[in-house]
């Protein structure tokens, strides 16, 4: 259980734990790993140090894991006094921040401050990336360095020279730290362990050596023969004895006429393929073979090498075999060839057995071993000279790690970029400042489609250098009407450089809530421009069809005529009731319209425009709400282990739009601008008049009510009626009201007069 106090700050849609202080990159092995943003990432193809990443993956898999960085952590926070110099960072560790209270670290601290001195720094304070990296230049030359690896100038005896190189010649080599290559003590072992097995082997020959090796040192080029002409041999002994059993099989045995006629009717050489499955020798009942004439040509030198490197030292100088001579012959190399499949020792076998029992004879293994142990007892001292190098890069990278690893500060911050963001991408008047290099689109496209993110990936290329990349860049602010394969751009790396830039492919998604409104009226507009191109196209290709066959007429001598397309008189009926359409829907919209407040009619349209937008907006809002960064990053070897979103708000910072400055002023002439045309405007003034005209002499009368009856049509009957039956119904009700208003006053008055007597009636009985 963690007894650490951890704080977490919230970003992209989740918890992520914070790593302010040196303690919180101590205790990250008591940090739950599900809490982690990623729990693995590669060495390359960030904008990280690849060195120090080389060093963090201990198990040299091209892969950092969680355990590899927390061992790292808790390796370079044990190397200082103070843990939090990890979080200040730096590129220079001072002499006093290191821990020398352990034998490491007082080896580490002694080690330093020696390679300064050796650098010329003796009053240095502290040691940099640069001088800690220029140490590894004292192994340069070195024989012995601690590596447990020697080279075969380690040795000042020029026979373990020569061991060591045969060594490398037959077991391969390793890398020394002197820049050269060598051998260590597991390759000793193993040529020493080969070296005995092949003496082995061949002191079996040399105990038997009558019967393995019947004609000695050549015995095995006489297996060989036998060995490359059996097959054919065995099958000519066996067509003879087919021949014994029927003589007619002969003919067949031998090949029919025809085969060779057919063979006859080519070019052919004396090493003719085409005959090659031919039979050895002419068959015949009881033959021998021939080793001195008629042979079939495919296999002429094949009987010759077994004539003379099997045949006449193991038979005697022969012009021909029965079968019990190849019976016997096999016989005699049967032992050899037992032998020859026991072979052992084999990676040694190109020194010869006598270089091999030259060296067996020798001390040279212990010699060999005693120098691989002197080396290595220099492993303490070089261990740590190479360990200064790497705590000065731990304390430079370590902390730039996790906060792109167990958290993802620096891509939700929005201060330095994430390392796994390569540059910015400029094209469309838009700057992605998301982009993560790929290595192969296509595979990156099965995993990164699953982020919902718009993708374009895109191939560089640096003219100046020949430098090549390829990057996946994420648009997620305006739209994708000039996005498409084979756009140019230019590609800005992390250093500034620029590179040519081209759209190779695209993942096509939702890029923003603007896009998604106006979508449905772009696909209305696209589809009536595709059915136009349909149209025109069919036509064109209509009147060159008709141009084709009047110009092969006239080469033909007989003038065409153009067919002019018969007259349709219900095409005019079809305008008739289109525009009869168009005029009832205006007026309908009109009337509808005329229902309503001025203030109500912008409402209407925007409910409208809403309501057709309402689908592909409520599309792309659910998938903008679920764009991930996981799948993206996963694709190229990370272990994401959280839900790294990109919502809106936050996409929209990942993805610049093009604004004038501010205060910059604006020149709107355009000498250059198209002449519009008062077709269109003479178009829209007769619709507006036509709605107009609708509105204002509908039903209700309302220009004839305005000019007096001189202008347009009266009102309805209906119209009439119910305006005449307000007028009464208003007419009674003010009447009513003077009824009240008047029966109110004499009320009043009556009150008044009927006060004023009671009090003339009671004055004299006051006094």
């Amino acid at each position: 259980m963690s007894t650490h106090q951890w704080k977490f700050f919230t970003a992209g849609g989740f918890d992520q734990v914070k790593l302010d202080t040196g303690a919180d990159l101590m205790n990250l092995n008591q940090l739950d790993q599900k809490l982690w943003v990623a729990l693995a990432c590669p060495t390359t193809g960030l904008e990280f140090c690849s060195k120090t990443a080389a060093l963090i993956d201990t198990d040299k898999d091209g892969r950092i894991r969680a355990p590899e960085l927390i061992s790292a952590v808790k390796w370079a926070g044990s190397m200082l006094k103070n843990p939090d110099d990890l979080v200040k960072g730096g590129d220079t560790v001072a002499f006093s921040a290191i821990n020398d209270s352990t034998p490491e670290g007082k080896q580490l601290l002694a080690s330093a401050k020696q390679i300064c001195a050796n650098l010329g720094k003796k009053d240095a304070t502290g040691i940099s990336v640069a001088d800690a990296s220029d140490a590894n230049k004292i192994f340069v030359n070195t024989v012995l360095n601690g590596d447990g690896v020697i080279i075969a100038e380690s040795a000042t005896d020029d026979a373990i020279k020569a061991v060591i190189n045969d060594i490398a010649a037959c077991m391969g080599t390793l890398p020394d730290r002197s820049g050269k290559t060598g051998i260590d003590q597991a390759k000793t072992d193993a040529f020493f362990a080969e070296c005995a097995a092949f003496d082995a082997w061949n002191k079996k020959a040399d105990d038997d050596k009558s019967n393995i090796l019947p004609a000695g040192d050549a015995t095995a080029a006489a297996a060989a023969a036998v060995k490359a002409i059996k097959a054919k041999v065995d099958d000519f002994f066996g067509r003879c004895r087919l021949a014994a059993f029927d003589p007619r099989a002969i003919a067949s045995l031998n090949r029919s006429e025809a085969e060779y006629l057919a063979i006859a009717a080519k070019d052919m050489s004396i090493s003719a393929a085409e005959i090659a499955g031919f039979p050895l020798a002419q068959v015949g009942a009881g033959k021998a073979f021939p080793l001195k004439g008629g042979i079939n040509p495919a296999h002429a030198t094949a009987v010759a090498a077994l004539q003379a490197a099997a045949v006449k030292p193991l038979l005697g100088d022969k012009s021909e075999l029965t079968e019990a001579d190849w019976a016997a012959l096999q016989a005699k190399l049967g032992a050899f060839e037992c032998w020859s499949a026991s072979k052992a020792g084999a990676a040694v076998e190109k020194l010869s057995i006598k270089r091999v029992r030259e060296i067996l004879g020798s001390k040279a293994k212990e010699n060999v071993s005693a120098l691989i142990a002197k080396d290595k007892a220099l492993e303490p001292e070089a261990t740590s000279i190479a360990n200064v190098e790497k705590l000065a890069r731990f304390v430079r990278d370590l902390h730039k790690l996790c906060i792109n690893f167990v958290n993802f500060k620096d891509f939700y911050d929005g201060g330095e970029a994430a390392i796994f963001q390569c540059g910015t991408l400029y094209l469309d008047q838009r700057s992605c400042s998301l982009c993560i290099p790929v290595e192969d689109a296509g595979k990156h496209g099965a995993m990164a489609g699953l982020a919902g993110a718009y993708l374009a990936y895109v191939d560089c290329f640096r003219k100046g250098s020949g430098e090549k990349m390829s990057v996946v860049a994420i648009f997620s602010q305006g739209d994708d009407d000039n996005l498409m394969v084979g756009r140019n751009g230019v590609f800005y790396d992390r250093k500034g450089r620029d590179f040519d830039a081209t759209i190779t492919k695209i993942l096509a998604n939702p890029i923003s809530l603007r896009q998604a409104f106006w979508s449905p009226y772009k696909k209305l507009v696209r589809m009536i421009e595709e059915q136009i191109n349909k149209r025109a196209a069919a036509a064109d290709a209509e009147a060159n069809a008709g141009l084709a066959n009047i110009a092969t007429a006239t080469a033909a001598g007989k003038p065409g005529e153009i067919k002019k397309p018969a007259f349709d008189p219900s095409v005019i009926a079809l305008i008739s009731v289109a525009l009869g359409s168009l005029a009832a829907a205006a007026t309908g919209v009109a009337a509808i319209l005329g229902k309503m407040a001025f203030w109500q009619i912008p409402l209407a349209f925007a409910g409208i425009m809403l309501m057709v937008s309402a689908p592909s907006l409520v599309l792309a809002y659910m998938k903008l709400r679920k764009r991930n960064l996981g799948p993206i990053l996963d694709a190229n070897g990370w272990a994401v282990n959280a839900k790294a979103k990109i919502n809106v708000p936050f996409g929209t910072s990942l993805t610049g739009i093009a604004k004038l400055p501010e205060g910059a002023t604006v020149d709107s002439t355009d000498r250059y601008a198209p002449k519009s045309s008062i077709l269109p405007k003479l178009v829209i003034f007769v619709l507006i008049l036509t709605c107009a005209w609708s509105f204002l002499n509908d039903d209700q009368g309302r220009l004839y009510g305005w000019t007096d009856g001189k202008c347009g049509n009266p009102p309805s009957k209906e119209v009439s009626e119910q305006r005449e039956a307000a007028k009464k119904s208003a007419k009674e009700k003010a009447e009513a009201e003077e009824k009240a208003r008047i029966e109110a006053a004499a009320k009043k008055t009556a009150a008044d007069a009927a006060a004023a007597t009671n009090t003339s009636t009671n004055a004299p009985a006051a006094k």
